[in-house]
């Protein structure tokens, strides 16, 4: 299915990625970094030269967000890590959940206050011990448990709203949000097809959620409805990220983990990094402040 004013989906790099994820529009260096989870790999990509870079990561890693010193925050498993670009290291600033051993970071965001808002999950996939906190001035707070997969979250246009999904239950939630404090969790949607993976808000309070088995980026409206799904050759869409000088062009992760073999001869392109443009813009991404 086609979304007016769209682009189909366009492979950039065929990175191949067992799980890609958290792709972040760097708007100082003019590219995209995302990351393998599995696959311990932070990823850039420099969409003016097609340049594309990749480093080992310590760990499996979620997220790599821009901060405001030029370096990136990583959720590496086992706790935060500051990346250097200039030197490639990572260094360990914070640990977290030593107390959950067989958990590991997922899905992150930054808010407008530069505050780090990201995810937990059981590794294995099993246990719901899953948690949602914020990093914000040298302080970690959790401020949701009991979740499968976390993913997200992001905020409405009036920072009113925050989003985070559940993707073992195939859940949207919403909550009240208001000075890095969130309350009144509920479930907003369940897609139609598919499980809910990482999402976005553009200019409008429209939700683009990447749909994992689900085959393609999911629009939402803030209130839950769904409207129309982008379709993608691959099935396994795991975050949409917008990009560019005007905000208009959306870049998306995928990943090849769970699908067979027979599954991924008919989707070779699975782990790729994709692209598309919109008409309406998506929010200005923030950087952590340290």
């Amino acid at each position: 299915m086609a979304i007016e004013g769209c682009s189909a989906p366009e492979l950039v790099w065929d990175v191949r990625a067992e799980l890609g994820e958290g792709p972040v529009w760097d708007a100082g260096r003019a590219c995209v970094w995302f990351v393998d989870i599995k696959g311990r790999k932070l990823h850039r990509h420099d969409p003016a030269t097609g340049r594309n870079d990749s480093w080992d990561t310590p760990d499996q890693t979620g997220f790599a967000l821009p901060a405001d010193d030029g370096s990136l925050i990583c959720g590496v498993r086992g706790g935060l890590h500051r990346f250097d670009p200039g030197t490639g290291r990572f260094e360990m600033i914070l640990p977290v959940e030593t107390d959950r051993p067989g958990n590991r970071l997922n899905d992150g965001y930054v808010d407008p206050e530069g505050g780090l808002w990201f995810g937990s999950m059981d590794d294995a996939e099993a246990a719901r011990t899953g948690a949602l906190y914020r990093w914000f001035g040298g302080r970690l707070e959790r401020h949701d448990d009991d979740h499968g997969i976390t993913n997200g979250p992001c905020l409405s246009p009036d920072g009113r709203t925050l989003y985070h999904h559940d993707t073992a239950d195939r859940t949207i939630f919403a909550y009240d949000h208001e000075a890095g404090r969130i309350s009144n969790r509920r479930p907003l949607a369940i897609p139609r097809k598919g499980y809910p993976d990482g999402p976005a808000v553009d200019a409008d309070g429209a939700l683009w959620i990447g749909l994992f088995h689900g085959g393609g980026v999911g629009r939402f409206a803030p209130d839950g409805t769904e409207l129309e799904t982008l379709a993608f050759p691959v099935p396994t869409v795991t975050k949409a990220a917008f990009g560019g000088d005007d905000l208009k062009t959306v870049y998306a992760t995928t990943a090849w983990k769970g699908l067979g073999a027979e599954a991924r001869a008919a989707h070779p392109t699975a782990g790729g990094l994709f692209r598309f443009t919109v008409t309406t813009p998506g929010l200005a991404p923030n950087r952590i402040r340290l």
